[in-house]
């Protein structure tokens, strides 16, 4: 065979592992090849084995999959701990862990790297849990070094325990860092991550940076309604520092409740960055990159996107991956796994170890399993390239959906859909498939409410209209409407009379179903609301929050940021409110030793059409409730009381002040 087709330290490359370690010795030494054994031809005949064969590539056949794709990156877990409890990522309480004894040790960690190496690996990243609380970390990423061929040596961390062990790690050869961080905000930092910490990382961030790694990768998990807001602070975070910051779009693991409210998708998140930084410049990446990247000029770091769910990259997917535990994951939404511990530790050879990780190699998929709207073309559209109301706001005709039932209503219908392998909807038509299904979407999304009209009511519909993703309506809900008002609906032009507010319900029709108030004839006005609430916590408890000694942290601070986050989540919480565009949410929280007692106050502002009465209540509820939260573990006899609105000013009602 020409020189071509041998492998990367002399071994043919295409059948390398077939061939027996025996052969690839004889090979570097310029001995004569033995004929292939039966596993290389039947490889050979295999359709795998052609398409290696045609495409001559100098690569281990055994790390390479059925579709082409040569996996050359090897992620290694050297823990499930974790210092963190990221509400993304795990529960409060954490997760049942391994024993020990079922976790690799530091040798089976070496011994399988070494074999992943030897087969055409280039890069390794230690990954977890956290890898950094594990003791011998630093001797790992030493031997690691040590293996031939092995180009980088990476690790992705929280960064808590960066700044005391990167000296060490960097002199037994750690060459590359990537540190998560979902927030700039220290108390949000808290809040999301449910423990302290986050000085502790920005001074890690700041070390790595001294020691000279180009770019430091801080990786930055964006969701709806924690830290979307923060998107050009993080921008800007590059202005004067060599990083890289990567916005991850929010993906589905067991536990995390993932929806797809919570998800910000790539496009909306550069869209928002460039109307900041126009001038914003695209970089060129690599076939096999996982990332998007992307540059402000005369900054020194530059940004990325990992557009793992609304544009995936498994086409060019290199990746394999080891758990803690021991199993070999070909991908990492795949529930398919293949313990490379029982095999190392039952005695197999190196060869047999190559054809276990070969046959799995074998059998990955050519795409992730996604969630079951987003493995729908029109759904990943519809997401992709968000429609206006125009496209789909009056095709539900017939249904009448609420927020808290569409999950429901859409597992029927896709599992319809999956047996019949038809993106038919009930009670609709071809032509109504792509709007209907983008509505459902949006309406996911936004955590919205669609309301139809009844067929036999002779009543009028009222039209909910979505705004494209990454904008706000400004047609806000109504808290009130004045007698024989009217609006028109955009796409019909047809008017609908609001009944007076005083007289009615504002928030039911003359049938007595749900609907939505519009006010889309009333002017914009400002308003202000100001709610309160009481949080009774105990000598005990009270005494523990005064002296900042509650473990879960600083419960005053998280519960302020919980009240903010809540105020901005009010039409995801209230069903039939909309979302509201606040100019200005405060939260604060004040000590009472009379009563032993956390009093609450919420100012929310915007202007509008709708008071903001709901958004003012949400953020003292909500801030309410944190404090509950954080205090339960002192006592349970913590009683949370006067939640009520205390003003409001504007809207046609006037302004109202309690006594």
């Amino acid at each position: 065979m020409a020189g071509a087709a041998w492998g990367r330290r002399g071994g043919l490359a295409l059948l390398r592992g077939a061939l027996g370690a025996a052969s690839r010795r004889a090979c570097s030494s310029g001995a004569p090849v033995r004929a292939p054994s039966a596993a290389a031809q039947e490889l050979q005949s295999s359709g795998r084995g052609r398409f290696l064969l045609e495409h001559a590539a100098p690569f281990s056949a055994f790390l390479t999959d059925s579709f082409g794709r040569q996996h050359n990156y090897l992620r290694i877990s050297l823990t499930e701990k974790c210092n963190l409890r990221c509400q993304y990522c795990m529960p409060e309480e954490g997760v049942q862990l391994t024993p020990k004894s079922e976790l690799l040790t530091a040798q089976e960690i070496i011994t399988l790297a070494r074999l992943f190496v030897k087969e055409g690996v280039e890069k390794i990243r230690l990954t977890g849990g956290e890898p950094l609380i594990r003791p011998d970390v630093v001797d790992i990423v030493g031997q690691l070094y040590k293996l031939e061929g092995l180009k980088t040596i990476a690790v992705t961390t929280n960064g808590i325990n960066l700044t005391r062990l990167l000296p060490r790690l960097k002199e037994a050869g750690l060459n590359a860092i990537n540190i998560s961080l979902d927030t700039l905000v220290p108390a949000k930092f808290e809040f999301i991550v449910r423990r302290k910490g986050f000085h502790k990382v920005m001074e890690g961030i700041h070390k790595a940076t001294e020691l000279g790694y180009r770019p430091v990768k801080v990786n930055c998990v964006v969701m709806r309604g924690f830290n979307e807001d923060e998107l050009l602070s993080f921008v800007d975070f590059t202005k004067d520092l060599p990083l890289d910051v990567r916005f991850i779009e929010y993906m589905p693991f067991d536990g995390n409740k993932w929806n797809f409210k919570k998800m910000v998708s790539y496009k909306e998140m550069l869209d928002t960055i460039k109307q900041r930084w126009p001038e914003l410049e695209k970089l060129p990446c690599e076939t096999s990159s996982t990332a998007k990247s992307f540059k402000v000029p005369h900054f020194q770091g530059q940004i990325s996107f990992i557009t793992s769910m609304s544009e995936h990259f498994c086409g060019s997917c290199n990746r394999l991956r080891i758990t803690a535990d021991g199993n070999l994951k070909v991908c990492l939404f795949g529930s398919s796994e293949v313990s490379l511990r029982d095999h190392l530790r039952s005695g197999a050879s190196e060869e047999e170890l190559v054809q276990i990780i070969g046959a799995a190699v074998g059998r990955k998929k050519k795409q992730h399993a996604e969630p079951v709207l987003m493995s729908l073309p029109l759904c990943r559209d519809a997401l992709q390239n968000p429609p206006n109301s125009k496209q789909w706001g009056h095709t539900f005709s017939h249904w009448l959906t609420s927020r808290a039932s569409l999950p429901k209503q859409t597992g029927k219908v896709l599992m319809k859909n999956k047996l019949t392998r038809q993106l038919f909807l009930p009670g609709s038509y071809p032509e109504q498939q792509r709007q209907i299904t983008m509505g459902i979407l949006q309406t996911q999304l936004r955590g919205c409410c669609v309301f139809q009209k009844d067929p036999d009511s002779t009543f009028d519909t009222k039209c909910l209209e979505a705004s494209p993703v990454g904008q706000v309506s400004v047609d806000c809900q109504s808290k009130e409407a004045s007698s024989g008002s009217e609006f028109c609906t955009r796409d019909l032009g047809s008017c609908t009379r609001v009944p007076r507010a005083s007289d009615n319900l504002t928030h039911t029709d003359e049938e007595g179903r749900a609907t939505m108030v519009d006010v889309g004839g009333k002017p914009d006005s400002k308003r202000i609301a100001v709610a309160g609430a009481v949080v009774r916590l105990g000598e005990k408890a009270f005494g523990m929050v005064r002296q900042n000694q509650v473990k879960k942290g600083d419960v005053l601070a998280v519960a302020q940021i919980a009240g903010i986050q809540g105020a901005k989540l009010t039409s995801q919480l209230i069903p039939l409110c909309h979302n509201i565009p606040l100019n200005h949410v405060e939260v604060s929280l004040s000590l009472d030793e009379s009563r032993y007692a956390v009093e609450i106050r919420s100012s929310c502002q915007t202007w509008g059409r709708t008071g903001v009465e709901m958004e003012a209540l949400t953020a003292a509820s909500l801030a309410a409730l944190t404090v509950y939260d954080m205090c339960k573990a002192v006592t349970h006899d913590i009683v949370i009381e006067e939640v009520k609105l205390l003003s409001k000013t504007g809207g046609q009602r006037g302004d109202f002040s309690r006594a």
